[in-house]
């Protein structure tokens, strides 16, 4: 049982069943179809989720992301035979609709995990009934799933207290109400995630209520201010990452202080930031933990900042520099040689890596395609 616990899904139903009687015995053992990867299979239909269903009730765990030959009808059968079921995902099923997520949440009231990301049908009815019956909750992911809005976000927040984590993107009917809500109900809250939504500072302040909180994305939201961001590191002493890209607003001044109080941010992303050399000064300077840097298109960082930040930062591991037109790749190779602990992200270093990996793995150029 060891060793076939570490079989794939596919290597177990189409090669180690055809073996023998014992072995596909083996195989179809309930331990092995608790947990189910099934994204991206076209061969996944209503009529294979009932079967599956059917032999194994004891499913925790499932994923159809990308399945687009299955419908609600499929959903809903295995959501009632499987009671038991904790995470559920299904990016990109555009198919499917409320039927599917309200069977879900109907059946499988100990749900902790819902990602169903990029579902165009979805709406604020399905997440009402997530809200009000599955008081287990703790990660959901509604991302581009546009008809949205703080209507059911809300109805969530004040249902599933214990929310760890929430991710968001371009969902443009959700705002700062939403913001708020999640921030004064769910005080458990850990990753945060509004990416492209509504939202602004008013609704973003109130996240310096969360104690937890770790991980922060508001890349490109509809407003943001420095002194908002400046509160936020401030008060969130357990941030370890904070995603500030596309916010052209953020400037150097902001980023000096996330660099003197952020004691355990190890991530900053600060592409297309209204930044120069000095922020990347102040992060070599002021901050001990931070190893991951992005400062891509950010068009007034030169060779002075990049240089400085490697020489002076003890915790840096990555600078992105993507598009930072200012910054000489000759500097840059330089700075490869001189702190090989250090990536430094490039069109022309990407590359290279690229190259160096295909190498390795046994890639080796046609010579004469090339000269032909």
């Amino acid at each position: 049982m060891l060793i076939f616990s570490n079989l794939s899904l596919d290597e177990r139903c189409l090669s180690a069943s055809l073996v023998c009687k014992y072995w596909r015995d083996l195989c179809l053992d309930f331990q092995f179809w608790k947990q189910l990867d099934l994204s991206s299979r076209q061969q996944v239909t209503d009529e294979l989720l009932e079967k599956i269903a059917s032999r194994s009730q004891n499913i925790i765990e499932i994923n159809i992301s990308d399945c687009r030959s299955m419908s609600d009808t499929g959903v809903c059968v295995l959501a009632f035979k499987c009671p038991g079921l904790l995470r559920y995902t299904a990016y990109r099923c555009k198919q499917l609709s409320d039927t599917s997520i309200i069977a879900v949440a109907s059946h499988c009231p100990l749900l902790q995990k819902v990602h169903v990301g990029n579902q165009d049908k979805l709406t604020d009815e399905g997440l009402k009934q997530l809200g009000s019956k599955c008081r287990e909750l703790k990660d959901i992911h509604f991302g581009q799933c546009y008809k949205i809005s703080d209507e059911g976000m809300i109805v969530i927040a004040k249902g599933c207290l214990k929310l760890q984590r929430i991710y968001m993107q371009e969902n443009k009917l959700v705002t700062d109400q939403s913001v708020k809500a999640f921030a004064e109900h769910c005080p458990e809250l850990q990753y945060v995630g509004f990416m492209g939504c509504s939202v602004t500072s008013k609704g973003v302040i109130h996240l310096t209520k969360l104690r937890n909180l770790s991980s922060l994305d508001l890349r490109h939201i509809t407003e943001l201010d420095n002194e908002t961001v400046m509160e936020i590191v401030k008060r969130c002493k357990n941030l370890s990452s904070l995603n500030l890209c596309l916010n052209w607003i953020i400037n150097d001044r902001c980023v000096e202080v996330i660099a003197k109080e952020g004691q355990n941010l190890k991530e900053l992303y600060l592409v297309s930031c209204k930044i120069t050399d000095y922020a990347l000064i102040a992060i070599g300077r002021y901050s001990m933990t931070i190893e991951t840097v992005d400062v891509g298109w950010c068009k007034e960082i030169t060779d002075q900042g990049a240089t400085l930040i490697a020489q002076s930062s003890k915790s840096l591991r990555y600078l992105g520099l993507m598009r930072c037109d200012k910054v000489n790749e000759v500097t840059v190779e330089q700075l490869v040689q001189q702190y090989p602990h250090i990536t430094f992200s490039t069109v022309l270093q990407d590359c290279k890596r690229t190259l160096e990996r295909a190498y390795q793995m046994g890639w080796t150029p046609n010579m004469s395609a090339a000269s032909s």
